[in-house]
């Protein structure tokens, strides 16, 4: 099992460059943890992309389709003390923002200590303070 961050839920929704690099690990794991404010983010994405012209109403709502589909399959970490504790934690010694921040936290609680494990994300940042926290970021390279 893997965790997803919502940089990496997108392109699995909606066509994009990076959405080859990010199907073909949901085939070979399709287990997936996602944080509690995921669906949340995503949706902004879906929305600010149709507003943007990228997407047409029709297909923004096959973006959310998708989306809800995934989302009675993953297991989803919920906001606690710990993960709100552990985000504080990695704004102060990362170059991340909340979210991400969040997003990060979530996966450090779910894992446990030490920690260990694969964070899907297209994230540089995101990725960097990942590999730096002790997991490894999938895919590869982007």
């Amino acid at each position: 099992m893997r965790f997803w961050d919502a940089s990496a839920l997108v392109p699995m929704c909606v066509e994009q460059p990076a959405s080859g690099l990010i199907r073909p690990l949901l085939t070979e794991d399709p287990a997936m943890a996602v944080w509690w404010g995921s669906p949340v983010e995503c949706r902004s994405a879906f929305a600010r992309l149709r507003r943007e012209g990228f997407l047409s109403l029709e297909e923004e709502e096959a973006a959310n389709n998708l989306l809800l589909a995934l989302q009675e399959a993953w297991i989803e970490i919920q906001p606690t003390e710990q993960v709100r504790a552990q985000a504080i934690r990695l704004l102060r010694v990362h170059p991340l923002r909340s979210a991400d921040a969040l997003q990060l936290a979530a996966v450090l609680v779910w894992t446990g200590t030490p920690p260990a494990g694969e964070l899907v994300s297209l994230d540089q940042r995101l990725r960097d303070a990942a590999r730096l926290e002790g997991l490894t970021p999938r895919p590869d390279r982007i």
